[in-house]
């Protein structure tokens, strides 16, 4: 005879999951804020930045997503070094250039 399955068990793991997912996305998203300098941004700033990237049209988040890839490739050395120069006057492209990248990489 089979053993009958636990469906609320089975719930319950997939649910613990999940939040070790999410929990584990906000931790590596707060990283890449910091190792990419956009922690240097107001958080109206920072928040500009990815409201324009959401909007942003195909192929600029090509763009970002190439040189989002060259920075976890080079592990930031060089991304990183042209975020700290911008910093200052960065742009709203150039602050959301590295969110999108970090998503990907996060899933």
């Amino acid at each position: 005879m089979r053993k009958p399955r636990d469906y609320d068990a089975e719930l319950q793991a997939l649910t613990d999951k999940a939040k070790a997912l999410k929990t584990k996305k906000q931790g590596q998203l707060g990283e890449l804020v910091i190792a990419t300098g956009a922690d240097a941004l107001s958080i109206e700033q920072l928040a500009g930045a990815l409201l324009d990237a959401v909007g942003a049209d195909v192929s600029m988040k090509e763009g970002w997503r190439k040189s989002g890839a060259a920075f976890f490739r080079d592990r930031g050395t060089h991304a990183r070094k042209g975020t700290r120069s911008n910093a200052g006057g960065a742009s709203a492209s150039d602050a959301g250039a590295q969110s999108p990248a970090g998503e990907a990489g996060a899933a």
